[in-house]
């Protein structure tokens, strides 16, 4: 790869029509995303090209740290600042409405339909956005990467989806919306960081490197060795891995222990009970307010 320029990824098939899909559902003015979240939407799209069709992909095959870099943004802020856009509902708005009945319907009666779903359920997202974690930085996993451009994009777009179907379960953003208390959120959240925690204190503590690939280099940039190239991988999984687990979790604590709004007062009748706009206003007992009697003036009026 030419290390000063771009390069196509064949992940990057995705980015474009969900592009184009958002800004066609934005047209219309009814449930149209709010500036932010067009911005995070984009911004995500960005980053999954920054991250696979930039030099920042030429860099990590001779820099394990920049591989790692790679890893993160796939991982942890390309899918949660795309699920802040509210993409699902904004792209759907994009198709004919026919196409969406139909696509809906057949959706509906497939046989991946539950498959799907318990794909989606939380315990399941969790397993399989850490079980790839794990996976394709085992030694002879992640040199198979190196080899192989298919499996390279195959390991960057499982590390996106599986990422979406993570970070669906921690953002609120709808169909697939969180099923999971704001405690239970938080433990999923501590538990998929120390994760990578573990991988990160294996990289730093290791006495030689781990991956063949970066140990059969003869030279890199910077002139760093192979184990200094290694440890800072390991501080970049932990540090900047860490950043969008610690806001999340920050958000998540701060919703779980605010106290929930005190209950909007009842908008109350001159005669001080609740007013009522469909009937006679009660009173305390539940019967009707009986007419107050007029003024011996007003009835001779």
């Amino acid at each position: 790869m030419n290390l000063s320029g771009w390069s196509w990824d064949p992940s990057l098939v995705y980015v474009v029509p969900a592009a184009v899909l958002y800004a066609l559902g934005s047209r219309p003015k009814a449930g149209r995303p709010s500036v932010l979240q067009t911005a995070a939407f984009y911004t995500g799209l960005l980053s999954i090209v920054i991250a696979v069709d930039s030099p920042i992909d030429a860099y990590a095959d001779e820099l394990l740290w920049v591989h790692m870099l790679q890893h993160v943004i796939l991982l942890t802020v390309a899918p949660p600042l795309i699920l802040l856009g509210r993409p699902w509902p904004t792209m759907w708005r994009a198709l004919p409405l026919h196409s969406r009945t139909v696509l809906a319907r057949g959706v509906a009666k497939s046989q991946l339909a539950a498959p799907l779903r318990a794909l989606a359920a939380p315990l399941a997202a969790w397993i399989l956005f850490n079980g790839a974690i794990v996976f394709w930085h085992i030694p002879s996993a992640y040199d198979l990467t190196e080899r192989n451009g298919a499996v390279h994009a195959a390991e960057h777009a499982m590390f996106f989806f599986f990422g979406l179907l993570f970070w669906a379960r921690v953002i609120d953003t709808g169909p697939l919306r969180p099923r999971l208390t704001w405690p239970a959120r938080i433990a999923y959240i501590v538990g998929a960081m120390t994760v990578g925690w573990v991988l990160a204190i294996v990289f730093v503590v290791a006495p030689e490197p781990i991956y063949q690939h970066y140990a059969d280099l003869r030279t890199r940039p910077g002139g760093i060795s192979a184990l200094t190239d290694q440890q800072l991988a390991g501080g970049m999984m932990w540090v900047g891995g860490s950043i969008a687990y610690t806001i999340a979790l920050l958000i998540g604590l701060y919703q779980w222990v605010a106290p929930e709004p005190p209950p909007r007062a009842p908008v109350r009748d001159a005669v001080g009970f609740p007013g009522s706009p469909n009937g006679p206003t009660p009173a305390p007992n539940g019967s009707p307010i009986p007419a107050l009697p007029l003024p011996e003036a007003a009835q001779a009026r």
